[in-house]
């Protein structure tokens, strides 16, 4: 590597090596450019055989590879150091060459459904010798590593990739046996139960736990649960060792109505975003619980999840019902004698409230990134019923101020218009882009009409 010396190639090789998968691919991206005999080529050629290695470390270690990660270990989990993946890597590199070399082969022209994963099996079967015998280095450390991060955390390890053929297997079939359940897949989720309680009596959750671990949305794995149990009653499903998966998920329902209850008018639009999205993905949660398992009408899981809908619904719905308020601070008013009448007329004598302005809009995306989910939620005729009136709302300050101006009854145009540009980008969370750019083309024209009266005026 020119212009670095061997004990600084050193230094950057083990600083690649110990970076997350994440940092390693982002090097790769921004060293893609450097070329020739530049000490950045050097490096990218450094990182792009780190790359290369990790891929085929983790296609012969996909089974165990998701269960590798830097995180707090919760109940029911397995989880272990990411270091465990990397030593036992290592170890098969130092102890089965030839069989590295034939996986890397594999690995090259590897297409799904048609390789043989046989290379990678053998090599997995290695790893479990080799951690239990604790004779080489790599593998020893590894060992001790799992066994300190959890009690007998080895012979979990040891257990778990134990399950390699059948897990990597099944891994194939996931993305049918969750999008929709036939007696076939059905058959084929039940199939490859048996053949991982064959290997050892409590493999069941250990297999289904693993498989989690492969999905986008682990949580999901209960919908397999379910294919292999034959969608259960609640009382049946409680007794076996796979309640967790049904508890596990409810328990997360619960977290999620917490994250929504406290979602932050002043953190802007990405947090009223994310609060929806944390809406949508409890009623999907809710749904996967209710079509997995046969649940009871009162009591148990089936009254649990009642009042988690009953929750998500007062949850959402309390916040819904802040924005006809919150509106009228961002646009704010005051009330005025007319005749012998009082009519609320906009108050145009300081520019906007900046927090007020924010939680608005805060609080106006919340309102939109939860249409998708109103129905199933349970919120929808509360939602209809606020845009109703939060529409009403801006649209009568929006009449009122374009009226003040043509009458010249504002003291300064300019805040007027920051006003009706606040009012504009309102309708459009709460309506579309269309109903925000009429607002702003009437500002505009109202506006034009000022400046040459005022002008007039001036001479």
């Amino acid at each position: 590597m020119s212009g670095l010396s061997d004990r600084k190639i050193e230094i950057v090789r083990h600083l690649v090596e110990s970076a997350p998968d994440k940092i390693v691919g982002g090097l790769q991206n921004a060293l893609a450019s450097a070329s020739g005999d530049s000490v950045l080529a050097g490096v990218r050629r450094l990182v792009e055989s780190e790359v290369a290695d990790r891929r085929l470390r983790n296609a012969v270690l996909s089974p165990i590879a998701p269960l590798c990660v830097a995180r707090a270990a919760e109940p029911n989990q397995i989880i272990f150091p990411p270091r465990v993946l990397a030593l036992i890597w290592r170890g098969l590199k130092e102890t089965c060459p030839t069989e590295v070399l034939k996986a890397e082969r594999t690995l090259t022209d590897y297409r799904a459904d048609e390789t043989s994963t046989e290379p990678f099996d053998i090599l997995a079967a290695a790893a479990v010798d080799a951690l239990r015998e604790r004779q080489q280095r790599d593998f020893a450390a590894a060992a001790d590593l799992a066994d300190a991060s959890r009690e007998n955390g080895a012979e979990l390890l040891i257990s778990c990739l134990a399950l390699s053929p059948i897990i990597r297997e099944a891994t194939l079939r996931l993305p049918e046996w969750i999008s929709r359940t036939t007696d076939e897949r059905a058959a084929a989720a039940r199939l490859a139960y048996k053949d991982a309680v064959a290997i050892s009596d409590d493999a069941g959750p250990r297999f289904f736990t693993m498989l989690a671990a492969q999905l986008a949305e682990p949580w999901t794995i209960l919908r397999i649960v379910s294919a292999v149990m034959d969608r259960p009653t609640e009382h049946y499903l409680a007794a076996s060792e796979f309640s967790t998966f049904a508890e596990q998920l409810m328990d997360d329902i619960d977290k999620n109505l917490i994250k929504v209850a406290q979602l932050d008018l002043a953190g802007g639009p990405q947090a009223g975003r994310d609060a929806g999205a944390v809406v949508e993905l409890i009623t999907l949660q809710i749904a996967e619980i209710e079509n997995s398992v046969e649940l009871g009408k009162e009591g148990g899981w089936g009254g649990r999840v009642q009042k988690q809908k009953k929750s998500l619904a007062g949850v959402v719905e309390g916040r819904l019902r802040e924005c006809d308020k919150i509106i009228g601070q961002a646009l704010p008013s005051h009330s005025v004698r007319v005749a012998r009448m009082m009519k609320s007329l906009p108050r145009l004598t300081g520019e906007p409230d900046e927090k007020a302005v924010t939680r608005a809009i805060t609080l106006l995306t919340f309102l939109e990134s939860v249409r998708s989910s109103a129905n199933y939620g349970g919120f929808a005729s509360t939602r209809t019923k606020v845009v109703e009136k939060v529409g009403e709302t801006i649209d009568d300050y929006v009449e009122e101020v374009l009226a003040l101006l043509r009458e010249g009854d504002v003291p300064d145009p300019e805040v007027a218009r920051v006003f009706l540009g606040v009012a504009a980008d309102c309708s459009t969370l709460l309506r579309d882009a269309r109903a925000g750019d009429v607002i702003r083309r009437r500002a505009a024209a109202a506006l034009g009409a000022v400046k040459p009266a005022a002008d007039s005026a001036a001479a």
